[in-house]
């Protein structure tokens, strides 16, 4: 058998190598290179057509479309099961009593193989049972011949509906720069320093000092005074958050204000501090569930995962099972940008659960949300032995009465609803895990029975709000806290647009993506008005099929048309914010919102995470009003969304919400003034410096690691007379620079130091004298901080190295000829050895050898 591939190209391409040869063949015998018998080296294109004519030939490519072969005629699509594993099982039995060749290729194989056993069908002796293959093909076919049995190909693509996975490969490192994160600091902001308080930030500045020019941040506080803050001591300013929207009041530099502010706060801190860890110590008695370690089938249905899982979600689920399988109750939860693959982790760790007989309950907070959890479930374990159910107000009142009984009955495994779910006729048989879809949504009431729940079965809670909002949960070990970082392969940024309405940019968005075949969000939050919207929209874009979806339709009709939008019937829907949480439909790629200021930050942030859900490149339009100016509030949310456009930009977003909101009620109502303060980044390194104490006063285990909240550092002075600085000349960029010093300003070891100095040289090319003494002097910090050495200076030409309470070491080691001991420190010559910082990093070593004994 022959495949072709493009019948016509080939012969184009074999005529033209055909004719180069016969004028190549002429020039030869013309020059007498050739004689003129001289044969032919290759097969002309009537002989290759002829030799090609005694074989059976598939012709593929558009001209094979013309006038199919014989032979390509015996191929004939199959039928389509859409997950009915009963139909498809008497399918198989048919098929084999009738003597047909079956072959199976599925990612859920084993699983269909015990199905196939267990009906114990007997055909006749010389008929072959099903073949079941553990793979993934495209799509499965017919081939029937004369005098043979037709022979049926079946795949996932018949079974179940599912599209053939890309191939599993590792995650490709996102090219990031490392300095993003601290992007915080602009020019006009309120920021904190930890030593002298609050005052307003005025950029990175370059001052001559000694003859020595060296870069400073500078910061403005009451009554006009300045301080120029070291660049090697960036990390201890950060941005300024309070607990509201007011502007905070400058501190006086050099009064001792700020110390005793800072020190009451330090008093109320401590109370936060024991009230966590009390309710740390009560979970820590309760005895929970421990489920079983994972059997086959989960591995199976993990094998099934239609796309590649990044390497947070792979350990994050780690974590999950870890928990599921302790004698203590789960309280984890989940923070990862909208898209990141959530849901997945969930639907794993319910089936888990129903493998050990357990019961699964999802709550989320939308009717729309809980119909496609509902599809998403039932889809993915639909060969196995799963019951999924849903309750809302798309099930009849019959219906729902229905599901109680069969609840009760425990013949529901899983069952997916809204809050429905938390009235007091709902029974389990035996609830092992409950699954929370953004808890934010949900009420005091419905919180408070939720309180409930956590300490008597599993509860996984899932959210595409960032961290801030729980800090404070995570800092105790109260709540298990898990962050899915990683963006899914191929995701690209969404082009966020944000401007006045306009007809003309609202037709264009459209038609673009109508050609492309996709489909597109228009969100009109007002009900009263979205029928005058869609007649607006069927005169901009006649072309469109146009749809209304919002919460007061009728449930059946609202349920009929997500359907049909997903089945990609609508092109545009025109909907309020339902469709703001979780909702995937990876068709459709463009977003349009109308009135965008009048929406929080969040929502904003959640409505655009409906697009852009796979490798299509996504859109999203943000409209204000075209006459209306915006409150100060929108046209702050706008500009943020307009900023944050780059993958797994939810912790920034979240930031910036806090400073346009503030802070609130994150940790009590109590802690506002105390917020307002200090701020909100150092309130939460106080009390992450208070829990860790706490912590090892009680002998309790040590918290989690939070990488953004580090507790407080010694402050350690170090003075060098060296040009320590990233010149203009290495990195042009000035904001560039400051968040370069910021990063390295937090750096923790020195190989940390070693590695940026590779990048640096990767990145910028050789560092200069500048750049490699900036490392030097964080370095002899570093050892300072580790050795209790407060700072080190240069005093009549010698280097000075004191100690904190300006008490020396008991017992210091021999330290050489050249360091003299004085009475509170140590002093070491500074121009007359060459070669100084050798001989000042041998000092520390000695120290530190010292300490270690």
């Amino acid at each position: 058998m022959v495949l072709i591939d493009h019948l016509e190209d080939m012969n184009d391409t074999i005529l033209e190598i055909e004719e180069q040869a016969v004028e190549m063949r002429a020039d030869r015998i013309a020059k007498q290179s050739f004689s003129e018998d001289f044969p032919i080296p290759y097969l002309t294109l009537t002989e290759l057509l002829d030799s090609l004519s005694t074989h059976p030939t598939i012709e593929l490519g558009p001209s094979a479309m013309l006038e199919a072969t014989s032979f390509a005629q015996r191929f004939s699509s199959g039928p389509r099961f859409g997950g009915r594993l009963k139909t498809l099982l008497d399918n198989l039995s048919q098929r084999y009593l009738a003597g047909d060749r079956i072959v199976v290729v599925s990612r859920q194989a084993a699983r269909l193989n015990e199905l196939w056993s267990e009906l114990s069908v007997q055909g006749e002796e010389n008929t072959l049972p099903p073949v079941f293959i553990e793979g993934s093909l495209a799509e499965g076919w017919i081939f029937t011949q004369p005098l043979c049995p037709p022979l049926q190909l079946l795949t996932d693509g018949e079974i179940f509906g599912w599209r053939r996975p890309g191939p599993r490969q590792r995650h490709r490192a996102l090219a990031k720069a490392p300095e993003a994160a601290y992007s915080d600091l602009e020019v006009g902001n309120w920021v904190v320093h930890i030593d002298h308080g609050v005052g307003r930030f005025l950029g990175l500045v370059a001052r001559s000092v000694d003859g020595i020019e060296r870069d400073y941040l500078t910061v403005e506080y009451a009554e006009g005074d300045q301080l120029f803050v070291p660049v090697h001591q960036a990390d201890r300013v950060t941005g300024y958050i309070g607990s509201d929207k007011r502007s905070p009041s400058p501190s006086r530099l050099g009064s001792i204000e700020w110390r005793n502010l800072k020190k009451r706060v330090k008093e109320a801190v401590e109370e936060v501090a024991e009230d966590l860890l009390n309710l740390y110590a009560k979970r820590q008695i309760i005895e929970g569930y421990a489920f079983s370690e994972d059997d086959p089938w989960q591995s199976e249905l993990e094998a099934s995962f239609p796309y590649i899982e990044t390497e947070d979600q792979v350990r994050v689920l780690a974590e999950v099972k870890q928990d599921m399988e302790s004698t203590q109750p789960m309280d984890r939860l989940i923070c990862g940008d909208v898209g990141y693959g959530k849901t997945e982790v969930a639907l794993r760790a319910a089936f888990k659960a129903v493998m050990d007989d357990k019961q699964v309950a999802m709550l989320v907070p939308t009717t729309i949300l809980a119909q496609q959890h509902f599809n998403t479930f039932r889809e993915r374990l639909a060969a196995f032995p799963v019951e999924v159910e849903m309750l809302s107000r798309f099930r009849s009142p019959q219906q729902q009465r229905e599901i109680l009984f069969r609840l009760a009955l425990g013949s529901i495994d899983i069952i997916i609803g809204t809050h429905r779910l938390l009235q007091s006729d709902i029974e389990f048989k035996d609830l092992g895990l409950l699954i929370i879809d953004e808890e934010q949504r949900f009420g005091v009431t419905h919180k408070e029975h939720l309180k409930q729940l956590r300490t008597e079965v599993d509860v996984l809670t899932l959210t595409a709000t960032p961290i801030p909002r729980t800090l404070y949960m995570a800092l105790t070990g109260v709540r298990d806290i898990s962050t899915i970082n990683t963006p899914p392969e191929e995701r690209l940024p969404i082009i966020t647009h944000v401007g006045s309405y306009s007809p003309r940019l609202v037709r264009q968005a459209i038609l673009r993506e109508l050609e492309r075949g996709g489909q597109v969000f228009f969100v009109h939050n007002r009900v009263q008005t979205i029928s005058a919207m869609r007649s607006h929209l069927g005169k901009i874009v006649p072309e469109a099929q146009i749809a209304i979806a919002h919460g007061q339709m009728d449930e059946k009709k609202l349920s009929k048309r997500m359907e049909q939008f997903s089945a990609g019937a609508i092109d545009v829907l025109l909907s309020t914010s339902i469709i703001e949480s979780g909702l995937d439909i990876p068709n459709a790629n463009t977003l349009i919102v109308d009135r965008a200021d009048t929406f929080g930050l969040s929502q904003l942030y959640q409505l655009r995470g409906r697009v852009g859900r796979g490798a299509q490149r996504a859109y999203a339009y943000f409209f204000k009003h075209r006459r209306k100016n915006p409150s100060q509030d929108g046209r702050q949310r706008l500009e943020t969304i307009a900023e944050n456009i780059q993958l797994g930009a939810g912790f920034s977003i979240a930031m910036r919400d806090l400073e346009i909101r503030g802070a609130g009620d994150i940790l009590g109502t109590r802690q506002h003034g105390h917020i307002a303060a200090v701020g909100f980044h150092l309130y939460t390194r106080l009390l992450t410096e208070s829990v860790t104490r706490l912590r090892k006063e009680r002998g309790l285990a040590a918290g989690p690691a939070i990488t953004t909240l580090d507790t407080l550092r010694p402050l350690v002075s170090v003075d060098l007379p060296i040009n320590a600085s990233i010149p203009s000349e290495y990195v042009p960029d000035k904001n560039m620079r400051l968040r370069l010093y910021r990063r390295i300003a937090d750096l923790r070891s020195l190989a940390e130091i070693d590695a940026i100095f590779e990048e640096f040289t990767d990145r910028f090319g050789i560092p200069s004298k500048p750049v490699r003494n900036l490392l030097f002097q964080l370095k002899i910090k570093l050892l300072a901080e580790r050795t209790d050495i407060v700072s080190v200076n240069v005093e009549n030409n010698q280097i000075v190295l004191r100690f904190r309470d300006e008490q020396l070491p008991a017992d210091l080691p021999d330290l050489g000829q050249r360091v003299r001991i004085g009475k509170t420190a140590l002093w070491m010559p500074f121009k007359s050895i060459p070669n100084w910082s050798d001989e000042l990093l041998k000092l520390f070593n000695l120290l530190l050898s010292d300490k270690d004994r």
